[in-house]
């Protein structure tokens, strides 16, 4: 009798377990104020903006690589907004509240938003249709990047008591936007002493005190005093802490109109200078291509290269006397600085009290009502999804691990699949190289060294492991080439005759029609294209 027994004892214990799941399910789920996970269609529950500047649309689709649906920005350069109201309005008086939400970009994000807006209860006869970036929120959460701006927002609208007028109070330094493509989720927790936490993939990133002044801005608690608005300078207010010396005198030997340099008067030429000879001659194996036309091209010059008498001499042309320091060079001349017996220091108006000061044991947060996203930016391709609010930390961690980790880890290992198959051959920044350095390559200054830097080019895209060295070695050729160019090179020798066509043919420009106009460029572009063949 002792087998059915113990049958019965193992059943009992499995209807115990079955229960305890089963009402640790249900108080789970009373934990969960607000969930969205977006696996049906979001039409008929959350509602698009009809205002006319908002022409954004909002897709429901799969998330890239995986069955799991989202809500999409569709379009680039756009302005979107969406809404959904709440059943009843989420009350952050009080108690821990989680807000938590899933956001990937998968084109990344140069320029825009892609933050949560959590709405107070609007004005009476708000249209939900007519949400935009007027309608007030309570707190907006999420990441921002444009230009210098790279964070995680977190604002806060809080209503001064003295003044009735809501103010935006940002979370200081917070934490930047990840720059990759895969799924990130998102978490604010707010506590009830206080405390605001952010985290990022589950990781806190960033932890402030709602009251304290250095971790909002401005300060939710504004300061006892003020400077007074209608306090003013006095007019025989003296700020300078140092005036020129009023019984200083300029000195009778201070020549104010001496040359900073003068000519060295002691310099002579040096021995063997080629007074006569020009520091450069003509080509004398130039000669006169055969295709020429002076009528066309203008009169021909040979090219001109360094007077090689100039090498074996200290110098050549006109000789002038080298420059050195005027010592006698003084400057304007400013009388000596001396402390200022009228000093009376900077000038601040008075303080008085702050009219708009309140104490604050707990921030007087306003309910959410709706949840909102409104954003403009330049990218597509931002998807929200599994959007939470929640009175328990516990059920925001079991939410990540469940609906946010499992997506995470699918992405983190297709890319690093996609990093070793670019490791194969060229990565995305190395191709973005040889793009440009392939277009150098048909430079025509390059002339007979082309063969070359492509021959490099093409072991250097085949020979991933030296691609470092071989691209040193280019950049070396090309270095050289322009520097032989700039200081060692030969003249063109239709720099004269281009000048005077292009003189000829702008001011023929001028009167001639654009037809007229195009076929003088021509004619002007001739002894271009004559000079690159003679080259070539």
């Amino acid at each position: 009798m002792e087998y059915p027994n113990r049958k019965i004892w193992v059943v009992q214990c499995l209807l115990l377990f079955s229960t305890a799941c089963f009402i640790s399910q249900l108080h789970a789920s009373d934990d969960v104020i607000f969930y969205e996970s977006f696996d049906e269609d979001f039409e008929g529950r959350w509602i698009a903006s009809e205002n006319p500047d908002y022409t954004g649309v909002w897709k429901h689709v799969k998330s890239e690589g995986h069955d799991d649906h989202g809500l999409l920005v569709g379009e680039k350069a756009r302005k979107h907004a969406i809404v959904k109201p709440l059943d009843e309005p989420v009350i952050l008086k009080d108690n821990t509240v989680v807000l938590q939400f899933e956001v990937r970009l998968q084109n990344g994000l140069e320029c825009g938003g892609a933050y949560i807006k959590y709405l107070r209860p609007q004005d009476a006869g708000f249209v939900p249709k007519r949400f935009d970036n007027e309608s007030p929120y309570t707190i907006m959460f999420g990441p921002d990047r444009c230009g210098a701006t790279n964070k995680v927002h977190f604002i806060l609208k809080h209503k001064n008591p003295k003044s009735g007028n809501f103010v935006e109070h940002h979370l200081k330094f917070p934490p930047s936007v990840p720059s990759d493509k895969l799924t990130h989720v998102y978490t604010a927790i707010l506590t009830p002493d206080n405390e605001v936490r952010i985290l990022v993939d589950g990781e806190e990133k960033k932890k402030g005190n709602f009251l304290s002044g250095d971790d909002f801005d401005p300060p939710l608690i504004p300061s006892k005093t003020i400077p007074d608005p209608d306090d003013k300078k006095p007019e025989d207010w003296d700020e300078r802490a140092k005036i020129p010396d009023p019984e200083a005198t300029k000195p009778d030997d201070w020549d104010e109109d001496a040359p900073l340099e003068i000519e060295d008067e002691e310099a002579e030429k040096p021995e063997g200078w080629l007074d006569d000879e020009p520091e450069e001659v003509d080509d004398p194996e130039a000669a006169k291509p055969e295709d020429w036309d002076d009528e066309e091209d203008g009169e021909w010059e040979a090219p001109k290269v360094d007077n090689p008498k100039c090498a074996e001499a200290p110098g050549c042309g006109e000789w002038k006397r080298p420059m050195k320091r005027n010592p006698a060079y003084k400057g304007k001349w400013h009388a000596p600085l001396i402390d200022n017996p009228n000093y009376k220091g900077i000038w601040k108006p008075q303080e008085i009290d702050n009219p708009e000061y309140f104490e604050l044991k707990k921030p007087n947060f306003e309910p959410i009502a709706a949840i909102g996203i409104e954003i403009w930016t330049m990218q597509d391709g931002i998807l929200f999804d599994n959007i939470l609010i929640s009175s328990s930390e516990k059920e925001a961690e079991t939410y990540r691990e469940t609906t946010w980790k499992p997506k995470f880890t699918v992405e983190k290992e297709n890319q690093k699949e996609e990093e070793s198959t670019d490791s194969d051959g060229l990565k995305g920044f190395q191709k973005v190289v040889f793009e440009y350095l392939y277009k150098i390559a048909d430079l025509p200054f390059l002339g007979e060294h082309k063969i070359k830097v492509l021959d490099f080019l093409e072991k250097a895209e085949k020979q991933a492991n030296l691609t470092i060295g071989i691209l040193a070695s280019i950049v070396v050729v090309i270095l050289s080439i322009l520097l032989k160019l700039i200081f060692g090179g030969k003249k063109p020798a239709n720099v004269v005759a281009e000048t005077k066509k292009t003189e000829v043919a702008e001011s023929s420009d001028d009167q001639g029609s654009s037809e007229a106009k195009d076929e003088k460029n021509d004619d002007a572009a001739a002894p271009r294209r004559r000079a690159q063949r003679r080259d070539d």
